[in-house]
C-alpha cells in the first residue's frame, strides 16, 4: 500500500495543464543580439540542469546580513560560518526528498548538491528534460564572447503545481551569457608632450589613487582575495609573470596565483580573464590570490572576493547584496588628473530588485536634485540603484597569450582594481585585530562616500532614442547612478574604513 501511495504521489507530480505553474513568470523569450540558433538539439543528447530548492528562514538570513554589515549594530563583523548558514537555509527534508524523487523518477542521473543543499544539479537527456519541464524545447545557439555554444529553450517552461512549495526555478534554460563590456579602443592621438602616460598600467592606477610603495600586502596574514573565470575564459601563468615583469617593478607583488580551484583550460587565454587576474593582483598587491575556474556557460565576468565581500562587474550587478563598480576615464586621456564618466559605464535602476533601505536617502537626493533625468517611464525609481562606486575603466594594458595589448576598456577593468584596493584595507584590519569588511554597501552609504573622489562630470550613453535625445543618467555631487559615490582615494578610504 505504501509503494502504491508513493507511486501515485510521484505520478501526480508529472500532471501538467491546470495543475502546473510557472516558477519564472519573467522568463526571457527573445534571442539576445549576437546569438544565432543552430536548430533543435538531438533528443538523446545529454544536458545539465540546476534546480533551485526552496530555502528556509530567508527573512532571518536577511536580518542577519543587515546586522553583521551595519557598523551601528552590536553584531557588526560577527559573521556566520558556512555551517551556520547551512543550518539556517537548508531546505526542509520534505522539499529535498520530494524534488529528488521527482528527478529520479524522470530518469535524472548523476545528481549532486551543494553544502547548503539548496541546489541540485542533474544530467538528463533532452527528451527527458522536455518531458520533465512542460513547454521547454531545447535548441543549440552560438554567439556571445568567444563564439561559444550553449543549449537553451526559446519557450517558457512549467512545473507540476505540487512542486510550487519546493522549487524556486530551474537554471540552464533561458538566460544567455551577457556580452563582456571589454573592448579595445583605437589609440588616442597626441603631440608627444612630456609627462604623459600612454595607457593605464598599475603605476598609473597607484599614482591616481594615491598608493605608495608601502601600500602592499604583508604576505604574512591569512588575508586572501579571489576571482572566478567562466565561459571558457582562462588566464595563463606566463602572461601574469610577463605582466608583472613589465608593469610591476615599482611595488612588491606576487607573480603567480596561490591556487587554482577547478579545471584550468589549455586553450588560448581570454583577455577578460587575463585582465581580471593581472589587475586584482597589482591593485591588491602581494596578497595571496586564488582563481576559481569553471568552463561552464552559465555566467560571465568575475566574482571578486576578499575577506567576505563580493564584487561583480556584470549580472547580477543590480543585486542589492553586491557592490557594483562603474567606470571612469581621464578627462585628458594622457594625463593622470581628474576623472569623468566613461561613456561605456553602465548604471541605473533595477526592474528586478527593490531598492534596499541603505541607499534610499542617497537615491532620493539624486532624483530630487539632478537637472538631467530620462523620462520617468524609462526607469524604475523604486528599484535597486547602481553602481555603488567606480574606478578607471578606460585604456588598460593587458598581457594575454604573451602579447601586451593596449587600450582595453570596460567596467570589467574597474572592478578588480576596486576589489584589490579593498583587499589592502582588509589587510590593515586583520593586522589590527579587526574582522574583514564584509558586505560593504550599508557602511558605504552610511558614510556617504567618505574616502572617495566624487566624480561630477559626464553622462553615460545608454539611452539614444529621440525622446531622450541621447541623454542617459549624468554624474553629479554625491551619489549618482553612473559612478556611484566615486573613485577611491586610498589613504582617505583606508582611514574611514579601518575602524571599528
Amino acid at each position: 500500500m505504501r509503494l502504491r501511495s508513493c507511486f501515485l504521489g510521484l505520478l501526480a507530480l508529472f500532471v501538467a495543464g491546470k495543475c502546473s505553474y510557472s516558477p519564472e513568470p519573467d522568463q526571457q523569450r527573445t534571442l539576445p543580439p549576437g546569438w544565432v540558433s543552430l536548430g533543435r538539439v538531438d533528443s538523446e543528447e545529454e544536458l545539465s540542469l540546476t534546480f533551485a530548492l526552496r530555502q528556509q528562514n530567508v527573512g532571518r538570513l536577511s536580518e542577519l546580513v543587515q546586522a553583521v554589515s551595519d557598523p551601528g549594530s552590536p553584531r557588526y563583523g560577527k559573521y556566520l560560518t558556512l555551517e551556520d548558514v547551512t543550518e539556517l537555509v537548508r531546505p526542509s527534508p520534505l522539499t529535498f526528498h520530494t524534488v529528488q524523487k521527482w528527478l529520479l523518477a524522470a530518469g535524472a542521473r548523476n545528481c549532486h548538491s551543494v553544502i547548503t543543499q539548496d541546489f541540485l544539479t542533474c544530467w538528463l537527456s533532452v527528451r527527458q528534460a522536455e518531458l520533465l519541464l512542460s513547454g521547454a524545447e531545447f535548441h543549440r545557439y552560438v554567439g556571445g564572447p568567444g563564439e561559444i555554444h550553449v543549449i537553451r529553450s526559446p519557450r517558457p517552461y512549467q512545473l507540476p503545481k505540487a512542486l510550487a512549495p519546493h522549487v524556486d526555478f530551474v537554471g540552464g534554460l533561458h538566460r544567455f551569457p551577457p556580452t563582456s563590456s571589454l573592448r579595445q579602443r583605437p589609440e588616442p592621438q597626441t603631440s608627444g608632450t612630456a609627462g604623459l602616460h600612454f595607457g593605464v598600467t598599475p603605476s598609473v592606477i597607484r599614482q591616481r589613487y594615491n598608493l605608495t610603495a608601502q601600500d602592499v600586502g604583508s604576505g604574512t596574514t591569512n588575508n586572501s582575495q579571489a576571482c572566478a573565470q567562466f565561459l571558457e575564459q582562462y588566464f595563463h601563468d606566463s602572461d601574469l609573470a610577463e605582466f608583472m615583469r613589465l608593469f610591476g617593478g615599482n611595488f612588491a607583488h606576487q607573480a603567480s596565483v596561490a591556487r587554482v580551484v577547478g579545471q584550468q583550460g589549455r586553450g588560448r587565454a581570454g583577455i577578460e580573464a587575463s585582465l581580471d587576474v593581472e589587475y586584482l593582483m597589482s591593485a591588491g598587491a602581494n596578497i595571496s590570490t586564488w582563481v576559481y575556474s569553471s568552463p561552464g556557460d552559465s555566467g560571465a565576468g568575475c566574482w571578486f572576493v576578499s575577506g567576505r565581500y563580493q564584487f561583480r562587474p556584470s549580472f547580477p550587478a543590480s543585486s542589492p547584496y553586491v557592490t557594483t563598480v562603474g567606470g571612469t576615464s581621464f578627462q585628458n586621456p594622457f594625463r593622470v588628473t581628474n576623472e569623468i564618466v566613461d561613456y561605456i559605464s553602465g548604471g541605473g535602476f533595477s526592474n528586478v530588485f527593490p531598492q534596499p533601505s541603505y541607499q534610499e536617502e542617497a537615491v532620493a537626493q539624486f532624483l530630487s536634485s539632478s537637472p538631467h533625468l530620462p523620462p520617468s517611464s524609462y526607469f524604475n525609481a523604486s528599484g535597486r540603484a547602481y553602481p555603488d562606486v567606480a574606478a578607471l575603466s578606460d585604456g588598460y594594458w593587458v598581457v594575454s597569450n604573451s602579447v601586451p595589448i593596449p587600450w582595453v576598456s570596460g567596467t570589467s577593468a574597474s572592478t578588480p582594481v576596486f576589489g584589490g584596493l579593498l583587499s589592502l584595507i582588509n589587510e590593515h584590519r586583520i593586522l589590527s585585530g579587526r574582522p574583514p569588511l564584509g558586505f560593504l554597501n550599508p557602511r558605504l552609504y552610511k558614510q556617504r562616500g567618505a574616502g572617495l573622489f566624487d566624480v561630477t562630470r559626464g553622462c553615460h550613453e545608454s539611452c539614444l532614442n529621440e525622446e531622450v535625445q541621447g541623454q542617459g543618467f549624468c554624474s553629479g555631487p554625491g551619489w549618482d547612478p553612473v559612478t556611484g559615490w566615486g573613485t577611491p582615494n586610498f589613504p582617505a578610504l583606508l582611514k574611514t574604513l579601518i575602524n571599528p
